[in-house]
């Protein structure tokens, strides 16, 4: 049966159990068993170092205010690189390939921010919306063009996550297919583009961990903007 390059972006399913449901288990491998220690073995160790980098790279331009975000971007940032790197595996299923997703994590996020701004310094949040020294007649169309860039972030944030995956695993999909065909034609040619999949698959690891950070990272920049 043929099928199409889109089938890969729908959760498979084995006797009628999605599989999703398998791998959204395999995090849980990951916590630290309990102990009368914090910190009981190697991997521990690397998880918090990771962790402690990642929350001191986003919360450095923040003031002491938006340090309390900062459980919240930690957590996003595990579950997004959790998510996108374990899509990468055979017979699975990327949720971060779903625009839906993907903007369900981005508008309560940057609306969180944008209400921040508002509730604590109003004038200030505002006042993005028209550059100062702007001249008289251009006022209504800056302000216009403002709110609707303000307006278009999570969607941005959306889009970008969802289609740099997207295209990332549409490019495996195809040159592993190429591979397999062209095996028993044109051996040295299939080597050729396994090679180029090793590489590809290497840099969508790559592309899978950088996509989370920028996630987080222009979330902690919006909130930056509104504290």
């Amino acid at each position: 049966m043929n099928l199409s390059f889109f089938d890969q972006f729908t959760s498979p399913c084995l006797l009628g159990i999605p599989l999703i449901l398998l791998s959204m288990l395999f995090p849980a491998l990951l916590l630290p068993s309990p102990g009368s220690r914090w910190i009981t073995n190697r991997l521990s160790t690397l998880q918090s170092w990771c962790i402690d980098l990642i929350t001191k790279q986003l919360m450095t331009p923040l003031n002491k205010n938006g340090h309390k975000w900062a459980l919240i971007f930690a957590s996003l940032m595990i579950l997004l690189l959790s998510i996108n790197l374990l899509g990468l595996l055979p017979y699975t299923f990327t949720p971060t390939t779903q625009l839906s997703m993907n903007m369900a994590l981005a508008f309560p996020l940057w609306l969180a921010t944008l209400l921040t701004g508002l509730r604590n310094q109003p004038s200030a949040s505002l006042g993005h919306l028209l550059p100062e020294g702007t001249p008289t007649p251009l006022i209504p169309a800056l302000i216009l063009i403002e709110t609707t860039s303000l307006l278009i972030r999570p969607l941005a944030l959306g889009v970008r996550l969802t289609a740099n995956l997207t295209a990332g695993h549409l490019l495996i999909q195809l040159i592993s297919t190429a591979t397999a065909a062209l095996l028993s034609i044109m051996p040295a040619i299939s080597i050729l583009t396994s090679i180029v999949l090793l590489l590809l698959t290497i840099l969508e690891v790559a592309v899978a961990m950088i996509q989370a950070y920028v996630f987080v990272l222009l979330l902690s920049l919006y909130l930056q903007e509104n504290i």
